[in-house]
């Protein structure tokens, strides 16, 4: 039987929250791109910038995420993203104003709570307009701004930073986010669109019935919890990628310049093809066997785990050392489509945007807020050769708590999702 298509009104809102995931990321991934001049003139450490790109900014994050995330199962979601969107965005030009350490912190958390709001109300539409078959790819596709977005944060610092300052960077984003704000209130919600909607509405869940249904799903099934904390560790390896900018300027001797532009184009052109790609995948093995998307993420940990090992170490400048870079942007993309998808699938649709926005609560806490601050500080006492290095072999932790999540998916899925599979 050939699974159905999506329809353009379908794709059409996929481009749209894609292209508000990159500016999200362009905005969130300022601070790594632009480590090494924080650090020159604001006398920042590693760990400090490690600090304000993880807990800084994925506490508030996170907490700001469950709540905005159960709003979303209730209220209008393309206003809250337009009221997040002008929070971090307001806050992202404020970035520009400080003087130290203390008012990044602060204008990072305000970060945090705008940009909250984002995922969990964008992964939940998609998936009230998409069919099932295709959320592997569409959370792919939608993740695929990690990699756009940080890339082009990179090509932004490397063109407007040598020439107007690091400030202008923060301000210029700041001002095009709030522009962008207005328009983003005006998307229709496909909750209230019979045309769009391929699932009925549930009714607006209560806070305690929502935390009761979310306890539930975590109980009932395992094999998700293993799949988020195997998640978790993967997290844990690609946050830590916000130091690799200045591991290239400091330990193998590239200019700021030459360094900010090959990593943006390197990642965006690199990270675009693992978040599709690893949707692809994840989908292609979910139609051949229940936990397939899982698994997917079993190989490309494994498959491209040796890569990343090898830029570590290679000399620099080299044809091997440039194509294991490629291949490492690749693989710190690859697990967004499966992982999403994942618990997507596992939700019923009353919380899919709470299931999500816990997701990200474990993701973030344990891998973008753990991740970049221990990777910092091995690089402050040691060097950030051996902090990368402890990252990667992290991240290669996650292949037991995933393989185990997908031997027992299809049980776990069946006595949470009782009928005809």
């Amino acid at each position: 039987m050939t699974a159905p298509a999506p329809t353009r009104a379908a794709l059409g809102l996929l481009a749209v929250l894609t292209a508000l995931n990159v500016l999200n990321f362009i905005d969130r991934q300022l601070v790594g791109s632009l480590a090494p001049l924080l650090i020159a003139e604001l006398g920042l450490s590693r760990a400090a910038i490690g600090l304000l790109q993880g807990f800084a900014f994925v506490l508030v994050y996170t907490v700001a995420g469950l709540l905005l995330g159960h709003i979303a199962d209730r209220t209008s979601r393309p206003r809250l993203i337009a009221g997040g969107l002008a929070v971090w965005s307001a806050a992202t030009a404020l970035s520009g104003l400080a003087q130290g350490f203390g008012h990044l912190a602060l204008a990072r958390m305000l970060v945090g709570v705008g940009e909250a709001a984002l995922t969990p109300a964008a992964l939940s539409m998609l998936a009230d307009v998409l069919p099932v078959s295709w959320l592997g790819r569409a959370a792919g596709i939608y993740y695929a701004g990690v990699s756009i977005g940080a890339g082009l944060s990179l090509v932004v610092a490397g063109l407007v930073a040598p020439a107007l300052g690091w400030r202008a960077c923060f301000l210029g984003l700041g001002v095009a986010g709030l522009l962008a704000a207005a328009a983003v209130a005006w998307l229709r919600d496909p909750r209230t669109s019979r045309a769009v909607t391929h699932r009925p509405a549930d009714a607006h869940p209560s806070t305690a019935g929502t935390a009761r249904d979310l306890a539930a799903l975590l109980r009932g099934a395992p094999a998700l919890v293993l799949t988020m904390l195997g998640g978790a560790l993967t997290t844990f390896a690609a946050a830590s990628g916000i130091h690799w900018l200045t591991w290239l300027v400091e330990e193998r001797g590239f200019t700021f310049r030459r360094a900010a532009f090959l990593a943006g184009a390197i990642y965006a052109v690199a990270g675009l093809c693992g978040n599709v790609l690893g949707g692809w995948f994840a989908d292609w093995c979910e139609r051949r066997w229940r936990g397939g998307r899982i698994w997917s993420m079993v190989v490309t940990v494994l498959a491209l785990l040796p890569f990343a090992l090898l830029f570590l170490f290679t000399p620099p400048n080299t044809p091997v050392f440039f194509a294991c870079w490629f291949l490492t942007a690749m693989g710190s993309t690859t697990w967004y489509g499966p992982l999403f998808a994942t618990a997507q699938d596992f939700a019923p649709p009353r919380i899919r945007s709470t299931t999500v926005a816990f997701l990200m609560l474990v993701i973030n806490v344990l891998g973008v807020g753990l991740g970049p601050w221990i990777t910092g500080l091995i690089g402050d006492r040691v060097s950030l050769t051996r902090g990368i290095l402890v990252s990667l072999v992290v991240g290669a932790c996650s292949v037991v708590p995933l393989a185990i999540a997908a031997r027992r998916c299809e049980q776990d899925w069946r006595r949470v999702n009782p009928g005809p599979a």
